[in-house]
């Protein structure tokens, strides 16, 4: 489909009921009514709820709706919906389209075959959906999509956005009472804000087909690196291939429909591999948004006869795919409260945010890693593509200046020597653009922003922005009931700042992450290494991680362990499937291949051999088969046996996954692997890396 430039504002949010569809089809008292439920958390009443959802309707309908569904996000990672029609019958064989407010406003799915980590029985079914008003309603596929929240019928969240909207409440109330401290009475709300950039790959779908291992698991079991790969670095924005440029402008059409700000598209480090990065959004709307690109990307890539993979690590030898998460908070007057100011008193309470940022990272290291943690992500983390495992803070060398100088109470540089003293004249002006870019970096601030590197390409990025809010939320709480009690403002905050930078310099640092060195560093400065997702996800359980949550009001004690549990679950089930999928594809497909090759293989030495011809080739190249091919047959026999040996226990099955069941797919990959290289062609029983990095 191609679009016209000056077609655009008109083409955004067209299948979107948003704020100015909203204003032009409410009365003005329903209209005040949702704008005051919006800032004020104002309920609506039942008249005005019906108001909406019969607007709703119509507007729907109008774009070729005949059903809506209640859209929410359990704690699968993924969206879920349950679709209902208009129809309503009213006697005499006849319908009318009917929706109510109540119906806008609450449905009641099945909630017994989500993943609930024991906060339900499987017998205790009943769940609830709550419309979430500060998030617009879409059309899709010919369905009213209505964005809501998921509860038990006992209360417990079981989805992704309540908490996030919870730890969104957080950190606006504690960030205004720090504003309050200097003096702003003006702002009502603080948004946690962030720009997910997504990372995928393209392979054609008809040779996506044949591999098992992809259909099943997202990424290749068995593979050898192409004889090209990205060495040359030609891929990384690099002209975009035709039939990709043609999926990229239809992705860029249908998100734009649905409101999705896609403002960046290009190649990326791989062959194959892609990147699509969206306008800054609050964090609510940001997660909704990303969840509808996934989706949208996959379906869009069906069309071109493309299928769109999302896993972190498809393919070993090249890079993978993350999604950098650009987090920041700003006032509802439009301040970004990570963005250095023009004035002393403005550059004072930055870096009281800033330093409520890096004591919260160094605090709550291990909690920020588990929410990344998952068993795509581990192939990818430490690689020469992302983060290490190891937590910590890129600030640039401008900005950790500032912070040494006021840690050592020395002089500053800045166009002539000036002491810092927090909140007075003398403060140097801090450029608002005052660092480089670190790749290394988990955790790297890019001016007003920090850019969290670690997560993954498939998750939902709820998870990491309900921690980097709760974090927040703490930090800043201690920092205001400190600062309150203060009889010297200016002072105190001195020294609260100078304590905290002191405190927890050890998390700061701008050098390479990926140099050996910087682990025996991080290991002095007593820093995390947690590096599998085993390390990592009995963190999640952490007392003080436990704390953290609850007394912020973002998860009770209980959904704490909830979410812990089902992370542990997901990753034991991910592996078991890779690990039968390994198992199918050596018994029913790579073994019968090697063997029929052997045979041929034989016969042709055997042809050779009667008419007195040489066979080194045929002779060497049969027994180096043999015993990779006997090799592989055991290690296959011992993965399979390993399997039967996984205990009950989901939290000792984590730790045996990790160290049993993936050293024994590692071992028979490295055989397979070896087979493919001797194996002719044409015998190979499903295309491998240079056919698909390179099916564009």
């Amino acid at each position: 489909m191609k679009t016209e430039a000056t077609h655009l504002p008109e083409l955004f949010g067209s299948y979107v009921f948003n704020e100015e569809t909203m204003k032009e089809r409410l009365s003005s008292a329903s209209f005040k009514a949702w704008k005051q439920c919006i800032t004020d958390g104002t309920p609506l009443e039942l008249t005005t709820a019906n108001e909406i959802a019969e607007s709703m309707k119509q507007w729907a309908i109008e774009k070729g709706a005949t059903h809506y569904t209640h859209w929410f996000q359990p704690m699968t990672g993924v969206t879920a919906e349950k679709h209902d029609s208009f129809i309503d019958p009213v006697g005499g064989g006849k319908i009318m389209m009917d929706f109510s407010g109540k119906e806008l406003v609450r449905g009641e799915p099945d909630a017994s075959s989500f993943p609930s980590g024991g906060l339900r029985a499987t017998f205790e079914a009943r769940g609830y959906t709550a419309w979430d008003p500060t998030a617009f309603a879409f059309v899709k596929d010919n369905s009213l999509y209505i964005p809501t929240i998921f509860l038990s019928y006992s209360g417990e969240a079981l989805d992704k956005k309540t908490p996030l909207l919870r730890s969104m409440d957080a950190v606006s109330k504690q960030s205004i009472r720090i504003l309050r401290l200097f003096g702003d009475t003006e702002t009502k709300r603080v948004t946690a804000q962030c720009g997910p950039e997504q990372e995928y790959f393209l392979v054609d779908k008809a040779l996506y087909k044949q591999r098992e291992d992809l259909i099943m698991t997202g990424r290749t079991l068995f593979g050898n690196k192409p004889p090209k790969g990205q060495e040359l670095e030609d891929h990384y924005f690099g002209a975009i291939k035709p039939r990709v440029a043609a999926y990229m402008e239809d992705l860029d059409n249908e998100l734009w429909k649905l409101g999705v700000l896609s403002k960046t598209k290009h190649n990326e480090v791989a062959p194959a591999q892609h990147e699509m990065a969206p306008v800054y959004s609050d964090a609510n709307t940001a997660s909704d948004s990303n969840q509808i690109a996934m989706d949208i990307m996959k379906k869009v890539a069906d069309r071109h006869n493309f299928v769109c993979l999302l896993h972190e690590k498809p393919f070993a030898g090249v890079n993978g795919s993350g999604k950098h998460d650009n987090w920041s908070i700003g006032t509802d007057t439009g301040k970004n409260l990570l963005k250095p100011g023009s004035t002393p008193s403005q550059n004072a309470q930055f870096l009281l945010f800033l330093a409520a940022f890096v004591k919260g990272v160094d605090e709550y290291q291990d909690t920020l890693r588990c929410t990344v943690a998952s068993a795509g992500n581990d192939h990818r983390l430490g690689a020469q593509e992302a983060p290490p495992a190891i937590i910590s803070i890129f600030l640039g060398d401008e900005l950790e200046a500032v912070v040494e100088s006021i840690i050592e109470g020395k002089p500053y540089k800045d166009g002539g020597k000036k002491k810092i003293q927090i909140g007075i004249d003398v403060l140097p002006s801090i450029p608002q653009d005052n660092t480089d870019r670190n790749r290394t970096s988990p955790m790297a601030f890019t001016g007003n922003k920090f850019e969290f590197r670690m997560l993954g390409s498939s998750q939902s990025i709820s998870g990491p922005n309900i921690a980097l809010n709760t974090i927040m939320a703490e930090e800043l709480k201690q920092f205001a009931d400190k600062l309150e009690k203060s009889k010297n403002f200016n002072d105190d905050l001195q020294k609260l700042i100078k304590k905290t930078f002191t405190d927890h310099r050890r998390i700061i640092f701008n050098g390479n992450g990926y140099d050996a060195s910087w682990v025996t560093e991080a290991k002095k400065r007593g820093l995390s290494n947690l590096i599998s997702t085993a390390d990592a996800l009995p963190h999640y359980n952490d007392k003080k991680a436990v704390d953290l949550y609850v007394g912020n009001g973002v998860y009770t004690k209980g959904e704490v362990e909830a979410r812990a549990l089902i992370h542990a679950e997901t990753y034991n089930a991910k592996i078991a499937i890779e690990a039968n999928t390994m198992l199918d594809m050596i018994r029913r497909q790579i073994l019968p291949a090697v063997s029929s090759y052997a045979a041929d293989l034989c016969d042709r030495m055997a042809t050779l051999k009667a008419a007195g011809c040489v066979t080194a080739y045929e002779t060497d190249t049969s027994k180096e088969v043999a015993v990779l091919t006997d090799a592989l047959m055991k290690q296959c026999q011992k993965l399979a046996k390993d399997m039967d040996k996984v205990p009950a226990d989901p939290w000792k099955a984590l730790s045996y996954y990790h160290k049993t069941i993936i050293a024994d797919m590692d071992a028979a990959r490295k055989s397979a692997d070896a087979l493919e290289l001797l194996v002719d062609e044409q015998y190979w029983p499903f295309p491998v890396y240079s056919d698909l990095l390179f099916s564009e």
